[in-house]
Parts: structure tokens; C-alpha cells; sequence
């Protein structure tokens, strides 16, 4: 079931495991790292159900686009707001936020991102436990 559900919701390839500033298993393919014409980076990012990025913000701010599965998305101060696909997500620059799969799905979504991005602690267990 799992391997459907990840199938069905790739277009670009897993990529490779991501090392740092996530909880679980998480994948990067960047499909678009090109300054001209946009001056951004497009990654894809594939998370297995439970994987998370830590808490982050961006100097220029950051769009993501859901292509699969389902996630959660949580700026700092607000209730994090369930993701499916189609949906997008307009962050503000300088906006300490989080994503990440659900417990049960799959999670993958293109995130176009320009300049620096600053990482913060990771998501509390106890707290994701809940959600």
C-alpha cells in the first residue's frame, strides 16, 4: 500500500535521503536550481507518513505546491493546517513555520524557495503525537 500511494503521488524522482533538520525519513530532488529566469531553487521533497522538516523560516519567504498524500503545515503561534493535493502554500519571508507528512500518508510537495533559510529545533514528538 505504501509503495502505491508514494507512486501515485511522484512525478519527479525520490531523490536522495535528507540528513539534516528533519525527524524520519525524508527525500530532496532538486528539479530546478537554474538563478534565471525565477532567482529560485525548486526541490521536490517526499516525506514517508511521520516525517517532518524542524521548525525553519526563510529570508525571501517560500511557496510549496502538494502533489500527494497528505501533510501538516504549522506557522509558529497558529493551529497547523492539514495539506492535500492541490493545495498552496504562500509563506512569508521571516516566518517560523513547519511541514511534514501525516501519521498514516505519504507527503510530497514542491517547494520553491529563494535565499537562505534558517533552521530551528525540531517538532516535539509529544506535541506531532497528537496531532
Amino acid at each position: 500500500m505504501e509503495n502505491e500511494q508514494l507512486s501515485n503521488s511522484t512525478i519527479f524522482p525520490l531523490g536522495d535521503k535528507v540528513q539534516a533538520n528533519f525527524t524520519g525519513d525524508a527525500y530532496l530532488k532538486m528539479v530546478f536550481t537554474d538563478p534565471e529566469p525565477l532567482n529560485t531553487a525548486i526541490g521536490n521533497v517526499t516525506f514517508a507518513p511521520g516525517a517532518r522538516n524542524n521548525w525553519h523560516a526563510h529570508q525571501v519567504g517560500q511557496v510549496l505546491l502538494v502533489t500527494g498524500g497528505k501533510g501538516w503545515y504549522q506557522e509558529e503561534g497558529k493551529a497547523a493546517r492539514l495539506l492535500l493535493t492541490g493545495d498552496v502554500i504562500n509563506i512569508p519571508p521571516n516566518v517560523k513555520h513547519w511541514h511534514g507528512a501525516t501519521k498514516d500518508s505519504w507527503f510530497v510537495h514542491l517547494a520553491m524557495t529563494p535565499g537562505a533559510t534558517e533552521w530551528f529545533e525540531a517538532v516535539d514528538d509529544e506535541w506531532f503525537d497528537q496531532l
